[in-house]
């Protein structure tokens, strides 16, 4: 009888440790790839986190988190566990300290950067960071850096390029790019449905967010996009619901650029500021590979706001402050709630 009770009691163990979450510890500075990755004894690098990540079986949640330190990509990352994700278990891989802890500080995020050549064919020859491969999957709390490699012009940190997955979530992290010599094509190029992207800063990317082949329902809110050279979105050809509230969107070279001049989105623009941009809504000429201006754009944004006053704070110091690239308190979107920070 005992015999049979210590058994049923190692199948219990085993099974609720397949059901709750299973986490992952990385640390680039003191971490080894032969570690166990706990948190006493992290890897060292993402790949090895993502592909160990990738091969669990079983069920429930995993999380692969990232201890302060500079990450770099040499090839491209692909999201494609065998364990199934559902509505209740995600991939996710974030920052072990999270932008709203009291004690937190730049310092403490951590920052990704690649140095990878074009490792996608996909329409066109470009480089990814990140391929999203699975639904349910959650980037939170990281900072996202340039390529500097020069024989990629375009960089994507984070893509999804299958139109049938779902589900991507993407929360308080920055894009930082640098035409000059680290640049970023746009911060997340995507297709399918439900995206979301929240409290996020994208800042001079050449784009924000691409959103093209069957993105019904994505949502973008509580974000700040500023200083796109090309524009803070590209938006694909449907009339698809979608959400848009309580965003930032200034100082871009554009705001939207569809795929036609005679592009409809219906879905309102909500309590968003859209002010101090060279150009407003366009689209792509195939014929004259140049963005041409739209007058009257097709779009319902009866309730944004076009002009006020609006201040980035930018660094001038050794040290980067806390609202690094948010809006200053004498803006006029301080009720807005934009950037990395979640308010109750």
């Amino acid at each position: 009888m005992k015999k049979i009770l210590c058994i049923l009691s190692i199948l219990f163990l085993s099974f609720s440790h397949q059901l709750i979450s299973q986490d992952i510890y990385v640390d680039p500075e003191n971490g080894n790839d032969h570690n166990p990755a706990t948190k006493d004894s992290p890897l060292q690098t993402i790949k090895k986190a993502v592909t160990r990540a990738n091969s669990l079986t079983g069920t429930g949640t995993i999380s692969i988190k990232l201890f302060p330190g500079i990450y770099t990509l040499e090839g491209r990352i692909d999201i494609n566990p065998v364990r199934v994700m559902t509505d209740t278990t995600r991939f996710i891989i974030e920052a072990v300290h999270l932008p709203n802890a009291v004690d937190w500080t730049q310092e403490k995020m951590p920052k990704i950067q690649s140095v990878s050549g074009n490792n996608s064919e996909t329409i066109f020859p470009h480089s990814l960071g990140f391929l999203v491969a699975s639904p349910h999957v959650t980037f939170r709390g990281l900072k996202f850096l340039g390529n500097g490699n020069p024989a990629t012009p375009y960089y994507y940190p984070i893509a999804k390029e299958d139109k049938d997955l779902g589900d991507l979530e993407v929360v308080q992290c920055y894009f930082i790019g640098n035409k000059e010599g680290a640049a970023i094509q746009a911060g997340v190029y995507l297709h399918g449905p439900n995206t979301t992207v929240s409290h996020c800063i994208f800042h001079e990317c050449r784009n924000g967010i691409l959103l093209f082949n069957n993105v019904d329902g994505f949502t973008v809110r509580n974000t700040i996009i500023t200083k796109s050279y090309e524009s803070a979105f590209w938006l694909g050809p449907d009339d698809m619901p979608f959400t848009f509230t309580n965003n930032v969107i200034v100082h871009n070279n554009n705001f939207i650029v569809g795929r036609s001049e005679d592009l409809k989105y219906s879905s309102p623009l909500q309590n968003s500021i859209i002010a101090n941009n060279d150009g407003y809504v366009g689209y792509w000429s195939r014929e004259n590979q140049h963005i041409v201006p739209i007058s009257k754009p097709n779009i319902n944004d009866s309730s944004v706001k076009r002009k006020g006053k609006v201040a980035i704070i930018e660094n001038k110091t050794v040290v980067l402050t806390k609202k690094h690239l948010h809006l200053t308190d004498d803006s006029d979107t301080k009720k807005l709630r934009a950037g990395i920070f979640i308010e109750d």
